[in-house]
């Protein structure tokens, strides 16, 4: 059995070089006004005092005169990490919006300290952006939630008070019955995208990508059979090594939103091919076509570019379908015209992560592709 590695700290550090050489100044300056100090008060009085009674003298006044320097000197020295103290006494109690203001003291400090404040300042804005999505978060979600529930109950209430035709009675339960479905699938894709957020631990197994695209598109048959959409599919025999069961909500999600925004008649293509070291699936629609106001936005929480939400969504399916090509280290990105159609395109490494470990950039800017 291997024994554990010890972290070792130095015993020399440059905070701690500095640190002694600054006590080593306050003493050198403690001695040298001392010093001057008892020239001083000799040329003024001479009353042939004793060499012992210098000797005191000097001891005394650099005592004296040190521990004043230190006072002066420590204090501004250290006044920026008594200020991150209290600082960080509010963050411990809730308070994410503190930052701390080194002002005068910025360029006269250690930079250790000066470059931990500006990590501290850094965190809690961090955090405070944190909390502030959490609140619109939950808002949001209150909301998406509460909207059904007002349905359910309102039509719930219908149906036991009686009084209604058959017709009706079938109408209201349906309308109940879709409701509910939509709350199932506003949890489930909550949960899950919480749980992407906070794990990066997934299992991996190699399967057939092509397959699984048939396979997710064979799932909405009757929707798009009912709606005479032509469907075409274009696809090489990829394998590819990650999590099926995730990956196959992305296909889900971009299926789904193809054939629910494509009129009767209309057409759907789906293209995987692999070329120069990535995976290219392309979903292309010729449905009603997102707003160029609203591109920018379809990828985030809640967010419906159908304000009148003529069409059931709950504005989760497209983040977490960002959430999940990123964590395989691909990308993603949109194309639309309004009115003529959509066109999704996923960009999965053939081994390796096209992120990078210094991206920041969540969507791919296909302005220029073809």
């Amino acid at each position: 059995m291997k024994d554990k590695k010890r972290k070792s700290y130095p015993i020399f550090t440059r905070l701690g070089a500095k640190l002694s050489l600054l006590i080593l100044m306050i003493t050198v300056s403690a001695d040298v006004l001392s010093f001057s100090a008892r020239i001083s008060i000799d040329m003024i009085v001479s009353n042939g005092s004793s060499d012992t009674e210098n000797i005191i003298a000097s001891v005394v006044s650099s005592i004296i005169i040190g521990t004043l320097l230190s006072f002066i000197v420590g204090g501004l020295f250290l006044k920026p990490l008594v200020e991150l103290i209290k600082a960080t006494k509010q963050v411990s109690q809730g308070d994410y919006s503190v930052q701390v203001d080194m002002g005068w003291a910025e360029k006269h400090t250690v930079r250790e300290l000066s470059d931990l404040i500006k990590v501290f300042n850094e965190m809690t804005r961090e955090l405070n952006n944190n909390a502030m999505f959490n609140q619109d978060f939950i808002a949001s979600f209150s909301h998406e939630f509460k909207t059904p529930l007002v349905s359910i109950r309102g039509f719930a209430q219908q149906l036991y008070n009686g009084n209604l035709t058959p017709e009706q009675q079938k109408e209201f339960s349906k309308i109940i019955l879709e409701e509910t479905e939509y709350l199932s699938e506003l949890s489930t894709n909550t949960l899950l995208l919480t749980r992407l957020e906070t794990t990066d631990i997934i299992s991996k197994e190699e399967f057939s990508l092509d397959e699984q695209l048939r396979t997710c598109m064979l799932r909405l048959e009757p929707h798009w059979s009912e709606k005479n959409i032509d469907l075409s599919m274009e696809l090489d025999e990829v394998k590819f090594c990650w999590n099926e069961q995730m990956l196959a909500h992305v296909w889900n999600n971009l299926f789904d939103n193809a054939v629910k925004f494509t009129p009767e008649g209309g057409s759907i293509f789906v293209s995987c091919h692999r070329s120069a070291g990535v995976i290219t699936i392309r979903v292309r629609d010729t449905g009603t076509g997102i707003p160029q106001n609203a591109l920018p936005h379809i990828f985030e929480k809640f967010y419906q570019a159908d304000s009148s939400h003529a069409t059931k969504g709950n504005g989760l399916g497209l983040p977490l379908a960002k959430k999940i090509v990123e964590m395989c280290g691909g990308r993603i990105g949109v194309q639309s015209d309004l009115g003529k159609g959509t066109e999704f395109t996923v960009i999965l490494p053939d081994g390796g992560n096209l992120l990078g470990k210094n991206s920041s950039r969540s969507e791919l800017n296909l302005g220029g592709e073809e």
